[in-house]
Parts: C-alpha cells; sequence; structure tokens
C-alpha cells in the first residue's frame, strides 16, 4: 500500500492509499474532489473507498463528485456520524475492521474534536515498518484539534488511546498546521530540547515549502504538549496536578494563542 499525500484547499491534506497490485485506490477524507481525481487517472486507477474520519465539509466535500465518477465506491465513517456522511454505507465502531487490498486497518473510536470522529490504523506487516494513522483532526503533529462537539476528558481519552500506539506508528493529520502548533508548545514546553530541535527543524522545512506530514508518534510523544498532560513542567504551565485539567487548561491557552 502506497500512501499519496494530496495538499487541498489552504492547509488540507487529503491522502490517497494505492494498491498497485489490484490498480485499485482508497482516499481519507477528501475535502475536495480534484485532485483526487487527477491522480487517480495518471494512476489508472479505481477508487474502490473513501474512508471518512468525521463529518466536518473539509474533510467530505469531495464525497458527491467521487461517488459520481465511482458509483461501486463504498463510504466508510462512524456510526455516530449516521446522517452527516454524503454516500455513507458502513457505518463503523470501535475495534471495527476495514480491509484495503491486502492491508487491514483497525477503528479507533476517538471523540473530542466532534462527538463522532474515528481514526483508521493499519498495523506494520512486519515489526520493523511503520504502521500508518489516519487520525483526521485529532492528533496534529505538535497539536490536536479543537474541541467542538466534544469534552476534554473525551479527548484525552482519545488521545490516550493513539498515546498507546507504537512509536512508529506514522501520523497521517488532516492540516499543516505544525509550524503554529509548535510555537505553542514551545510557550508551555520552553525548556523541552527536543521541542527546541524539532521547532528548528519544522521552520526550515517550511521556509522550503516541504510538507512536515507525517510525522511520527514517537516524536509526538516527547514533543507534543497534548501528549504530555501527565508531564510535570506541563502541569506546571498549566497550574494543575490534574490530568484532564492540565489537558483541558493547555486546550484553552492554544484557543487564545
Amino acid at each position: 500500500m502506497q500512501i499519496i499525500r494530496l495538499p487541498a484547499l489552504a492547509d488540507n491534506y487529503i491522502f490517497l492509499l494505492w494498491d498497485n497490485t489490484d490498480n485499485i485506490a482508497a482516499v481519507v477524507d477528501p475535502a475536495i474532489a480534484k485532485p483526487v481525481l487527477n491522480k487517480l487517472y495518471e494512476l489508472n486507477a479505481e477508487l474502490v473507498a473513501i474512508f471518512n474520519t468525521h463529518h466536518h465539509s473539509d474533510h467530505v466535500g469531495g464525497n458527491h463528485e467521487l461517488i459520481q465518477k465511482f458509483p461501486k465506491l463504498t463510504v466508510y465513517a462512524g456510526a455516530e456520524d449516521k446522517g452527516r456522511i454524503p454516500g455513507q454505507k458502513v457505518f463503523l465502531h470501535e475495534r471495527d475492521r476495514v480491509i484495503f487490498g491486502s492491508r487491514t486497518a483497525e477503528v479507533l473510536f476517538i471523540p473530542g474534536h466532534t462527538r463522532a470522529h474515528i481514526a483508521y490504523y493499519f498495523p506494520p506487516v512486519i515489526p520493523e515498518e511503520t504502521g500508518e494513522l489516519f487520525c483526521g483532526d485529532t492528533l496534529f503533529a505538535g497539536g490536536c484539534g479543537r474541541l467542538f462537539e466534544g469534552t476534554p476528558a473525551q479527548m484525552l481519552d482519545s488521545l490516550s488511546k493513539i498515546r498507546a500506539l507504537p512509536d512508529n506508528t506514522r501520523i497521517w493529520c488532516a492540516h499543516e498546521y505544525t509550524l503554529k502548533n509548535l510555537q505553542f508548545a514551545l510557550s508551555v514546553d520552553s525548556h523541552n530540547e527536543f521541542l527546541k530541535d524539532r521547532y528548528t527543524q519544522v521552520r526550515s522545512s517550511r521556509n522550503l515549502g516541504e510538507a512536515t506530514v507525517p510525522s511520527l508518534l514517537g516524536i509526538e510523544k516527547t514533543t507534543n504538549p497534548f501528549l504530555r498532560w501527565d508531564v510535570v513542567a506541563l502541569q506546571k504551565a498549566a497550574k494543575s496536578s490534574d490530568n484532564v485539567q492540565t489537558f483541558a487548561r493547555l486546550r484553552g491557552m492554544k484557543d487564545q494563542f
């Protein structure tokens, strides 16, 4: 399975999964159809699935047009999103499986950003390889999503599920927010040397117009404040020793940053 990152809109990423053995493709969160169709035509591949993480328009905006072009495709999304995902046919729950080509993804129910948000995790084929996590707007490189429909406790629980995955999991988040996220991270975790180095690297990459997605979960665990709610330095910044309150205060600080 090859993963092709397609930039869209102002800062979205669409991910095209391509099985070149059977020449089939699936797409994760098609904000718009055009870049997906262009790449499919280039590959001469058939689109067989849409994997949506949640209902926001910049994640499902291309569904209708893609279904028109490939009427046999299947649209997957969370069961709690019923009625909010264009063309949805499969309603997924925690620990369900979805199959694409020779790979099988595990479904994580990760509410917080929205009440119905899910993620798709493809474990590595062999331990030495990377796993692939398509997490929509729950976890970002250096940050996390806003809480539109969920609570801090829900979001912390969802991020805990992600944090429990192997360090060599690639994080395919849906937006290029990394530089701004790390600027905030430095404001609350200023003595973190790993974070300082990462910020320097990301700033250089963005100056060259390079994408910073995917990230590695192991890097997120050492530099992303929203995976570090139980670290003393972050609890001091949030003036709390309670995990949920620490997370909630950090998220509130980021909202005003």
